[in-house]
């Protein structure tokens, strides 16, 4: 049993529309391919005794205990993988439970698909589970345990904290879309201009200034000191001397803690002599030069929670400690609290488990204790010295209880220092009296507060502090999302992506663009190569100069790895025809609809779905999406289209000479055919076919007529705006044309273009495709030599698996069943074979490069051009 290939999904995808987060892995069963459960002896016991969780898996049964009488029936082992994957996700404390197991088409192998929560455990689980089933299988004892803990740290190194989580998620209840910006807590919320930023609970509008002010602790109290907040007496220390200077002045008992410091680390309290002073003060220089030396304020330890400068909430903190019953060592008592099921490993649960360390064991040295002593009954001992949450200590609510004038001064010193959001640590007896009655003080200020003492306290209410922080952030009626077009099919969306930017453009949008040459930004080329995919989607959405985004989307980014955006507001779906067929599981073209139908049924439900009318397998998608449709058509009386616009709805045709808008009894003329360039005067009617989603999309995004006419009348075929494209270059005795033409759809497309072209003799030079398949590569020599009246092959830089001689035979058989005595010759560099073609050219030759590195051809064409434009004018 071998995983063969294993894919992460992150949007919507060819597997689930609406769940995301998915595992793909291809699983070879190998032999166990002839083994299905019941064929092996002991298996389910053996699996049971491991699992007896997974009895709660109702399977395709639907019942409890449904995947055991599967596993007793006899199932196959790549069924078993993807129950297990999701079972140890779930003992690591990230419940999962979706799943899908099904045949690839090549014998005892499976396409296995599995949920996941956190990305990288998901992958570790989906190799564990081959482990455990093979373990499982060969009776062979297995270490479940050190598989649970693994996930548990992966899970804590890699998912977003609590604060950062919880934002996030208040977000997405909003429908504000998000974008991870590292692998740490920097998030991206909303796309485009219309994002902000938040790095845990800082975020793109808090002033470094203030951040710097609070990071400062002896400057914010200075700063609270003078406008009349109590604060602790202190001073700042940085050499033993200075600290008996500070000690002699201040007296005990005293706090020591870093001057730069946060989240309470290096902070030691309650210090009560000199050797406990030292202690704290070398703990404090762990972080910093600088060490604050306070006055120790008696009280509870309390955060009141300030976002947009208004108070939101109040937690009473204490810290991480056991209680005494005479019986148990100090060791006991700990194990017993972290048996308490609301504590768990890191952020996963309400609480965090003790861990006994450096500070605990100096606690207990202090004491005079250690972990094997005994406490007496009802005795109380603190483990840390500090009240964080993240070391095992505990919160409670007390939001209600916070006395009016303690509200105003926490408003107050967020003014104060400028942080918009901000966590001020005060030690009261009583937040129910003012702290200037009661001896309280303010002991920091805190940029980047935490909110799971806030979120989740041990005990009170719980407070949704993070819908604070989006109405800050987006205030009602501000934007979060740019409108989104996307583009997909076999064939044409290239240049459907092009010219529908250009219209975007032309209406004053900053638009963003993907395509199969590059990204665009502003019509200023980011990345160049394939960028259909959704890492390309995201560089545009990232993109805060961006306000329109127009984003060409191919198969292979959606099988690889989903979408790169959860919804659109238009899809657009040009064809769907033979080609990458026998790759990924995608056989049929049938399989190969069900790909290109995950960016229609993407789309808002306020949003359109523009489908090809024409073509059976998009117009078939329209069952299956729950946004509106609208349609296009070269021919006004496709009955598909009449039946359409008869219930009121939209569509785009081609009649009379004109591209056309239509719903119900009326037309909306855009533009004549013969007025748009890209259609070649007509000729081109694909590119006719290419215009119509474009006018539609553009008409439902409210584009006046008179504005999209004059973005078609602009839009010239050209290296410039379609490189690769239909670019057709004029010499004194022969025309030569350049195109990225490599499936049969797209060689029909050209032949139906050069049907109306008189020239003669028509030259082309093309190669086959080597992840294609056999019938798909002879298919290209036919159609060749039905279009073509020579023929030059040569080859593609990369061959995708195949020989030289082996793409040349295939072609050579297609061309053969055409025409056996077809003019044919062999050059396999592209660039020499494009050579020959232009040295060899006679007058009144028109000659088609189907190129598959565009800008090459196109740098060696414009060279020839540039050449014979110099000999015409004298110039050598």
């Amino acid at each position: 049993m071998i995983i063969r290939d294993l894919r992460v999904m992150r949007g919507p995808n060819y597997w689930s529309i609406r769940r995301h987060k998915l595992i793909w892995m291809v699983l070879d069963l190998e032999e166990l391919e002839d083994r299905p459960t019941n064929l092996i002896e002991g298996f389910r016991a053996r699996l049971e005794s491991m699992f007896p969780s997974l009895y709660g898996h109702r399977c395709s049964v639907g019942k409890p205990g449904g995947f055991f009488e599967r596993v007793d029936e006899g199932t196959w082992m790549g069924h078993v993988v993807e129950h297990l994957a999701l079972e140890i996700q779930s003992l690591a404390g990230m419940d999962t439970g979706f799943g899908r197991t099904r045949g690839t088409g090549k014998k005892g192998e499976y396409n296995v698909v599995f949920s996941y929560v956190e990305e990288k455990v998901g992958e570790y689980a989906a190799k564990a589970a081959v482990d455990i089933a093979r373990a499982l299988v060969e009776g062979k004892s297995y270490n479940l345990d050190r598989d649970i803990q693994n996930m548990r740290e992966i899970r804590e190194e890699y998912r977003l904290g609590p604060s950062t989580g919880s934002i996030v998620d208040a977000a997405v209840a909003r429908g504000i879309p998000w974008v991870r910006l590292n692998r740490h807590s920097l998030v991206q919320l909303g796309y485009g201009a219309y994002q902000q930023r938040i790095q845990a609970t800082q975020t793109g509008k808090t002033s470094s200034v203030a951040v710097e002010i609070a990071c400062d602790k002896e400057e914010t109290k200075n700063l609270l000191e003078n406008m009349g907040i109590p604060v602790p007496k202190g001073q700042i220390v940085r050499s033993l001397e200075g600290l008996e200077e500070a000690v002699g002045r201040l007296g005990y008992p005293l706090v020591t803690k870093p001057l730069d410091g946060n989240h309470g680390k290096g902070a030691t309290t309650n210090l009560r002599n000199w050797e406990e002073a030292v202690t704290g003060f070398h703990a404090a220089k762990e972080y910093g030069r600088s060490v604050i030396v306070e006055r120790f304020i008696k009280g509870y330890d309390h955060r009141l929670l300030v976002i947009d400068y208004k108070f939101v909430a109040a937690a009473r903190r204490t810290p991480a400690m056991v209680v005494g019953n005479g019986n148990h060592t100090i060791r006991q008592l700990i194990d017993a609290v972290n048996h308490d099921p609301r504590r768990g490993y890191g952020h996963e649960k309400v609480l965090t488990q003790i861990k006994v360390d450096s500070y605990t064991l100096n606690i207990l040295e202090d004491k005079g204790l250690t972990l094997d002593s005994v406490l007496p009954l009802g005795e109380g001992l603190p483990l840390k010295p500090t009240a964080n949450i993240s070391t095992g200590g505990t919160s409670e609510d007390v939001t209600d209880v916070v006395h009016p004038y303690n509200i105003f001064m926490a408003e107050r010193i967020a003014r104060i220092i400028g942080l918009d959001i901000c966590g001020i640590d005060v030690m009261t007896p009583n937040i129910s009296d003012p702290v200037v009655d009661n001896g309280g003080a303010v002991l920091e200020v805190n940029a980047a507060p935490g909110f799971r003492m806030h979120l989740e306290p041990a005990t009170g209410l719980p407070r949704n502090v993070a819908d604070p922080v989006i109405d800050m952030l987006f205030p009602p009626g501000s934007k979060s999302r740019i409108p989104i077009i996307a583009v997909t099919g076999t064939n044409g969306k290239t240049t459907t992506t092009r010219l529908m930017a250009h219209l975007v453009k032309t209406m004053g949008y900053k638009v963003g663009y993907t395509t199969t040459d590059g990204i665009y930004i502003q019509n200023r080329m980011m990345e160049r190569g394939d960028c259909t995919g959704p890492w390309s989607a995201e560089f545009v959405l990232k993109d805060p100069t961006v306000n329109f985004a127009v984003l060409e989307t191919a198969r292979g980014g959606m099988l690889k790895s989903g979408l790169g955006f959860q919804n659109c507001d238009i899809a657009i779906v040009t064809n769907v025809a033979a080609d990458h067929l026998g790759l990924k599981g995608i056989n049929t073209l049938e399989d190969l609809a069900k790909v290109k139908a995950v960016l229609p049924e993407s789309v808002f439900e306020h949003g359109y779905a523009i489908l090809n009318a024409d073509d059976d397998l998009v117009y078939d998608m329209r069952k299956n999406i729950k946004c509106n449709i609208g349609l296009f058509s070269l021919d006004e009386h496709n009955p598909r289209i009449e039946a359409h616009i008869k219930n009121n709805g939209l569509a785009a045709v081609a009649e009379n000479g004109y591209v056309t808008i239509m719903k119900g009894s009326w037309k909306l003329r855009v533009n004549k055919v013969a007025s748009i360039p890209l259609t070649f005067g007509g000729r081109a009617v694909f590119n006719i076919q290419n215009t119509l989603p474009c006018i539609l999309a553009g008409f439902i995004q409210g584009f006046k007529v008179e504005d999209m006419r004059l973005a078609l009348e602009t839009f010239i075929p050209s290296p410039a705006q379609t490189p690769g494209r239909m670019n057709l270059f004029r010499f004194r005795e022969f025309e030569v044309m350049i195109d990225y033409a490599h499936n049969p759809h797209g060689f029909r497309a050209i032949g139906e273009f050069l049907s109306k072209v008189d020239a003669s003799p028509k030259v082309g030079i093309i190669a086959g495709v080597g992840d294609r398949r056999d019938e798909d590569i002879m298919e290209l020599g036919q159609i060749s030599a039905g279009m073509f009246d020579e023929i030059i092959i040569r080859q593609d830089k990369n061959l995708r698996g195949r020989t030289e001689e082996a793409l040349i035979d295939l072609l050579k058989q297609g061309i053969g069943k055409v025409d056996g005595q077809k003019k044919l010759t062999i050059i396999p560099q592209e660039r020499q074979a494009i050579d020959y073609a232009m040295k060899s050219a006679v007058k009144g030759s028109f000659i088609v490069i189907c190129s598959d590195v565009v800008p090459d051809a196109l740098n060696q064409i414009m060279a020839y051009k540039e050449a014979e434009e110099r000999e015409v004018s004298g110039f050598v």
